[in-house]
């Protein structure tokens, strides 16, 4: 019987946690290593209704992308938003594993998801961060070219098929598309960083105000393709390489956990 221990260390070699973001919190935040799974629910967040959601079809493990806890915890209580999380988890015998920045930096983790499902091949990172155990140069975003150009306009509505984003927020630049950045999740510092490596396209998402005009004074594309829909990308990716690692484990992507933001 394969344990929750053996999930997490596949996750590791993965998107090593060595590799994440010094402000992030990943790996086992809940549950017990040694308890046994044969069923696993992937969500990009573990919410009341994904939790609710692994109670009905029987899941010992949730993994996500977000981490369920940041904060030094001082208390767990059901008056707590995180807290009644965390004691629904526990009651019900349910660990959750969290790979969040790790994923996001490592080879065919969020970013190269993202990238290739815009139909483009990652040439290299966008934005630096540090080295990984063998000294080797990594980083967050990528870049890369399209196999052909694309018209904005026509670009913009691939974009928002392939991701299922139900509005984008974007700056015509004027430019056909051809090399494109992106970022999935919040991404806004690395506009003039994404031009500076001749992109003329930035798909990212959480753009302020202040990014948008950014992006009109640097003459770059821009798209704000919705936090979830940027990064949701990789959950169909690892349920895929979750279920050729495990035979043992029956691997379902959440069908109750979508695009949070609504347009009118």
């Amino acid at each position: 019987m394969n344990k929750v221990r053996d999930v997490y260390d596949f996750l590791n070699a993965l998107a090593p946690v060595s590799l994440k973001m010094d402000f992030d919190n990943v790996g086992l935040l809940v549950g017990d290593h040694e308890a046994e799974v044969n069923k696993c629910l992937l969500a990009l967040d573990i919410s009341d209704e994904v939790i609710r959601e692994a109670k009905k079809i029987n899941a010992q493990l949730i993994v996500s992308h977000h981490p369920l806890i940041f904060d030094p915890l001082k208390n767990v209580t059901a008056d707590d938003l995180i807290g009644r999380k965390i004691i629904e988890l526990i009651k019900n015998d349910i660990s959750a594993i969290c790979m969040h920045t790790n994923l996001d930096i490592a080879d065919g983790g969020v970013n190269d998801a993202l990238i290739n499902a815009l139909g483009a091949q990652a040439s290299g990172f966008l934005e630096p961060c540090g080295t990984d155990a063998e000294g080797r140069e990594v980083g967050c975003g990528r870049v890369g070219e399209l196999e052909k150009e694309f018209e904005f306009a026509d670009f913009l509505s691939m974009c928002k098929q392939t991701l299922n984003v139900n509005g984008l927020r974007y700056h015509n630049a004027g430019k056909k598309v051809k090399k494109l950045a992106v970022m999935g999740g919040s991404g806004g510092s690395c506009i003039a960083l994404a031009k500076s490596m001749g992109c003329d396209t930035y798909v990212t998402s959480d753009i302020k105000y202040n990014g948008f005009l950014d992006a009109k004074e640097l003459g770059i594309n821009l798209i704000d393709a919705d936090h979830f829909c940027t990064e949701n990308v990789i959950i169909p990716v690892l349920a895929e390489k979750l279920g050729k690692a495990f035979g043992g484990i029956e691997f379902v992507i959440s069908e109750i956990h979508k695009q949070t933001v609504q347009f009118f």
